[in-house]
């Protein structure tokens, strides 16, 4: 089975605009754009075929170019990351069997997490959709918990079924635990990444449907395949070495660029 990156990314995001192309630092003082950062994750992936930005913006096509990756450009009508993922593979008039949204604040995203989605895909033919889910971290709990208590979004939470397929995904803490709870110490949560597989059968008919309004409320357009009744599928993985923190804020830059350093990512 053949299998296809893109990284979705645009210029006018509501909550931080032109954020891929926000510089960050790495251990050797060298800033990058976050959308070459992401790219350079992707790329570390096994088992890809191609690697492609998906924009509709030439900033962000331009900065791609200048740093040596794969530009496809789409509609600017795209209004999330998935529907710019399907749009991408009609403009390339791919084959690819497993479509991977490699989101383009994912810089974090480990490789092996990626590996073992597309891993999953081959070896489920019948799964349409899927995502990865880690185990929340007491330390990313913490940064969860300040995010929403300052009215800012840090991070997806999602809960499953008996067959971990997606009950639902949110933006707030999922399940609640109340303040001084010992659960805040090993808390259960399932820090949802950003990062899907898909079929192309799914892709096209996520399509041509509505927009669902849980998915608009939320801003989650994982939400219309379920509220269509398209079931996803969450890769439950083993927890990183390191925190999953996404560039949602200018806040995060601090915390993403002290991992950049402890890892030793230039």
């Amino acid at each position: 089975m053949s299998t296809l990156i893109i990284i979705p990314a645009r210029y006018a995001s509501s909550r931080y605009p032109a954020k891929p192309l926000a510089l960050l630092t790495g251990a050797t003082g060298i800033a990058k754009p976050l959308i070459q950062r992401s790219y350079e994750a992707a790329s570390l992936v096994h088992g890809v075929d191609a690697l492609y930005v998906a924009t509709d913006d030439n900033r962000i096509a331009d900065c791609v170019r200048s740093f040596g990756g794969n530009v496809i450009m789409t509609p600017a009508e795209c209004t999330n990351g998935t529907e710019r993922t399907a749009a991408a593979i009609d403009v390339l008039q791919t084959q690819s069997d497993i479509i991977i949204n490699f989101q383009g604040d994912g810089l974090l995203t480990p490789q092996y997490l990626v590996e073992q989605l597309i891993t999953h895909m081959k070896a489920t033919p019948d799964c349409l959709v899927a995502t990865v889910a880690v185990p929340c971290s007491p330390s990313v709990y913490r940064h969860l918990i300040e995010d929403q208590a300052a009215g800012r979004v840090g991070g997806t939470t999602t809960v499953v079924d008996a067959r971990d397929n997606a009950l639902y995904f949110s933006k707030r803490i999922l399940p609640h635990i109340p303040r001084g709870h010992a659960l805040e110490k090993k808390p259960p949560i399932m820090l949802h990444i950003g990062l899907y597989a898909y079929r192309r059968p799914a892709l096209q008919k996520y399509l041509s449907r509505e927009e669902a309004e849980l998915e608009h409320i939320e801003g989650l357009e994982q939400l219309r395949f379920l509220y269509h009744g398209t079931p996803i599928h969450v890769l439950k993985a083993e927890l990183p070495m390191w925190d999953i923190i996404e560039l949602n804020n200018p806040s995060d830059t601090g915390p993403i660029e002290a991992i950049l350093k402890a890892r030793s990512i230039i």
